[in-house]
């Protein structure tokens, strides 16, 4: 009787490994508009973990793929969506990365800008996230002069250099109150050449971005 359970056992062991093998075995050597699909149909149901790793599949399997550009868009899109700005910003930058003679307008450089951007939670603890921007904030106004969101990008533009004033505001205070004048006085002028006056500057609470357009 022990023999027959065990040989049940074994038998059923045996189907259950095989029917893995065969539904990993189908999940490979597939054509990229396979995994352009699936990618897609997870997106829609905001599974982004999976959807990462089809594109993994989609990228390995098929480097050359017409789907390649648009899937790493989507996912860098689908990311900023649900607030995953460091996903979105790696797609957006392998998008610059490889694809960017495909966008002549500079579209995906400014997304990358509105996603740094949004990244921002503490004023206070983003300073070198903040210049790192206003970099890239100027680099794409040198490169498309033109574009139809180069105003999209000045807008954020003022507004971080509106926090950047804020910040250097405070800092300066700061070094006032501790009796450091020559500190407070540096500070205030690198407020002032970000923004202007002190009374110019909006009033920030934190999360920083929010109070300044609110």
């Amino acid at each position: 009787m022990q023999k027959i359970k065990n040989l049940i056992f074994i038998s059923m062991a045996i189907i259950f490994l095989g029917g893995c093998a065969s539904k990993q075995e189908q999940e490979y050597n597939k054509p990229d508009i396979y995994w352009y699909n699936k990618m897609l149909k997870e997106i829609s149901l905001y599974q982004l973990d999976s959807a990462d790793v089809t594109f993994t599949s989609l990228e390995s399997e098929h480097r050359q793929s017409q789907f390649l550009p648009s899937a790493t868009m989507l996912l860098g899109l689908a990311h900023m969506e649900e607030e995953e700005y460091v996903l979105a910003n790696f797609y957006f930058d392998e998008y610059i990365k490889k694809f960017e003679k495909n966008d002549n307008d500079g579209k995906v450089r400014y997304l990358k800008i509105k996603s740094k951007f949004l990244a921002f939670k503490q004023q206070f603890r983003e300073q070198k996230l903040l210049d790192e921007t206003l970099e890239e904030v100027k680099k794409f106004q040198n490169d498309f002069p033109n574009s139809t969101y180069k105003y999209l990008v000045s807008n954020i533009q003022s507004r971080l250099l509106m926090g950047k004033a804020s910040l250097n505001f405070e800092i300066s205070d700061l070094y006032k109150r501790v009796d450091k004048p020559v500190a407070s006085e540096l500070y205030k002028d690198r407020a002032k050449e970000s923004w202007g006056k002190p009374e110019d500057v909006a009033k920030v609470n934190v999360p920083w971005y929010r109070a300044i357009f609110e």
